[in-house]
């Protein structure tokens, strides 16, 4: 009773309280609990939409994930810029699908040797990535093991015109991590914006928490008539000076590395496409053993006291095809970037998405065809006790929630130059 109450009123604290809108119900339930929403529920294809002036989008139970978002680029042709399935039951038949726009947890990212340690004593989670022969099932853990968050159903606990809230309890010991933990996923849409709201608690034992939105994005929806790849994208993080390096499987070495002006790493000195330097044979190994492209975790380095809400971006992403722009606001410390050079054409596109009937454009996401971006903390800063990271990412019963808040912002930018000008990329 203790941890049910502890969830209501963790929920209670973190939904985003507003009056209610003309002709809008709370007939929603959670257990006995009544809750806002929208009496009639998901659509055929098992999606909630929402929608604010200039946007809309669906998400579903699975994984707490987003599967459409569309908006209307320069030309006024609306456009799906995020990927994902047509039905929401294909993402647990599909079982390969890259963990398309859902909430890995209950740590994102990777945990090297998958074990940490709190307190004194070992815990082993279950691996899942880089199996070899003497650890078929893998070396490391990658967003939570084989069974994390956003390959799980949650549930849809409010549903309104402009905003939906997913919950998840995970119990104590699953994949072999400690406690058990109460979370509640909070989507909204505004004018022209997606907000994204994460409160995890920690309600039994001391335990490691961080999470992520894991979107893949194409801001051309695929419809590009020159190119169906990302790289033409281009991309500013105007605070992120250093980055954390990594290994040949891509999980930390302790080090933090300054990324030069100009160098493979820059997006911070000037914006610049994304595969500016893809000919230069240096890139190669840069996402890992045989990889060209980014697998990168970026330090957002601002100096305090500051709002990230008013801060400015952390990170602008934008296709001079389509015009369209998001910048990313968030409370968060780091920011992964994915060139999605593990996609090989064997996941379709939605209906929704790219040309139908030309010949010699396959309707399959190609390799770095979208773009990854994952605002989180350092990654694996359970296992690197001198970045000083504990208070962000271990949590207990008693402490504050674990919390995460982004807002992406779409603006339409028809220029042909560059996001700061002539030559900026």
């Amino acid at each position: 009773m203790r941890n049910a109450a502890l969830a209501i009123a963790l929920w209670a604290s973190v939904a985003v309280a507003r009056p209610q809108s003309p002709g809008e119900s709370f007939t929603g339930t959670a257990g006995n609990t009544t809750i806002a929403g929208i009496s009639s529920g998901p659509d055929s294809n098992g999606k909630y939409e929402i929608s604010g002036p200039g946007i809309r989008a669906s998400f579903i139970a699975y994984g707490a994930s987003i599967s459409n978002l569309f908006l209307n680029d320069t030309s006024g042709v609306e456009r799906d810029i995020v990927t994902g399935f047509d039905n929401a039951s294909y993402y647990g038949v599909d079982r390969q699908h890259p963990h398309f726009g859902g909430v890995p947890g209950r740590y994102a990212n990777r945990i090297k040797n998958s074990s940490f340690v709190i307190d004194g004593q070992t815990y082993n989670i279950l691996p899942n990535e880089h199996p070899t022969a003497d650890s078929p099932n893998g070396v490391d853990t990658l967003h939570g093991g084989p069974n994390g968050w956003d390959w799980r159903n949650w549930t849809v606990v409010a549903h309104t015109s402009d905003s939906i809230t997913f919950s998840l309890t995970d119990p104590d010991g699953d994949q072999g991590f400690p406690g058990e933990v109460v979370s509640y996923v909070t989507y909204t849409m505004g004018n022209m914006t997606w907000d994204i709201r994460m409160v995890a608690l920690a309600t039994t034992k001391v335990t490691p928490i961080m999470l992520s939105s894991h979107t893949y994005w194409n801001l051309d929806g695929f419809a590009n008539t020159e190119t169906p790849l990302a790289l033409n994208h281009s991309l500013w993080m105007p605070y992120a000076g250093q980055r954390i390096g990594t290994d040949s499987i891509l999980i930390p070495t302790g080090d933090i590395l300054s990324n030069q002006p100009l160098s493979l790493n820059d997006f911070y000195s000037t914006p610049k496409q994304i595969g500016a330097n893809f000919s230069n044979p240096s890139l190669l190994g840069n996402c890992g053993e045989n990889c060209t492209g980014y697998d990168t975790c970026y330090l957002t380095n601002r100096l305090p006291p500051f709002d990230w809400r008013t801060s400015g971006p952390v990170a602008r992403l934008r296709s001079a095809w389509s015009g369209i722009q998001v910048d990313v606001f968030t409370d968060q410390d780091a920011f992964q970037v994915y060139s999605c050079g593990g996609q090989n054409g064997s996941m379709a596109l939605k209906s929704t998405q790219g040309l139908h009937g030309v010949q010699g454009r396959e309707r399959t996401i190609p390799q770095y065809g979208c773009i990854v971006m994952e605002v989180e903390d350092w990654i694996d800063g359970i296992n690197q006790p001198e970045w000083g990271r504990d208070k962000k990412q271990i949590f207990g019963p008693g402490d504050d929630p674990y919390v995460l808040q982004a807002s992406y912002r779409f603006s339409l930018n028809g220029t042909a130059v560059g996001l700061l000008g002539p030559g900026s990329g």
